[in-house]
């Protein structure tokens, strides 16, 4: 059985209509048949003018903020933080510990190893 890890509602988008402009003639100059559909945590969009039926477009701007680079990578990491119980920033702090990390310098021409001793 699949576990819902958290979903994405219509309270966290943000849907915009707008007059689609270009060919068409009249009909597109008076109806807001264009639509925007912006992800807010993510900073995602998606976009869709070419349909006359403001429904149709928004099906299509929907699909087109999913497919969206910027989606997939908020969602990656969402699912990571659910599954791990941990925050990317809580990992990046947990890898930058005195013990993880190895400081070198450059003496001489060469690289040194500059790491203090673990106490």
């Amino acid at each position: 059985m699949k576990k819902l890890l958290f979903s994405v509602t219509k309270k966290d988008l943000d849907v915009q209509t707008f007059c689609s402009g270009g060919p068409g003639g009249q009909h597109q100059n008076k109806t807001e048949s264009g639509v925007r559909i912006v992800h807010r945590e993510s900073g995602a969009v998606g976009e869709s003018r070419e349909e006359r039926s403001q429904h149709a477009n928004k099906k299509i701007a929907l699909q087109r903020l999913v497919r969206s680079l910027k989606f997939k990578l908020w969602h990656a990491g969402k699912v990571a933080a659910c599954i791990s119980g941990k925050t990317l920033d809580q990992k990046v702090d947990e890898q930058m510990q005195p013990d993880h990390l190895k400081i070198e310098v450059q003496q001489d021409g060469r690289w040194v190893d500059e790491t203090p001793p673990q106490s």
